[in-house]
């Protein structure tokens, strides 16, 4: 019985906080980035354009560089995307 309800408070701690891994922004298809809260089909398509004319992205901050992106967009997305290596701050 104790094991029974210590996997349903498990199984609901899940549902309630549920993981999520970061998008990684080097690997990323264009749905994959849209599906992120904040990134809509113009800044995806900027960010694979940019990754594409100038290598992978070493951080996350690097997507200041890109056009239709601020500091404050950056600061705002940081903890749902990644660069593969990097962990989300």
């Amino acid at each position: 019985m104790k094991n029974l309800i210590g996997s349903m408070l498990l199984i609901a701690g899940m549902i309630a906080f549920p993981v999520l891994a970061a998008v990684n922004i080097n690997t990323a298809t264009q749905s994959e980035l849209e599906a992120v809260k904040g990134l809509g089909p113009s800044k995806a398509k900027a960010i694979i354009s940019y990754r594409e004319a100038n290598g992978g992205f070493k951080s996350v901050d690097e997507l200041d560089n890109v056009k239709g992106f601020g500091k404050a967009s950056v600061d705002r997305l940081k903890n749902e995307l990644s660069v593969g290596t990097e962990k989300p701050k």
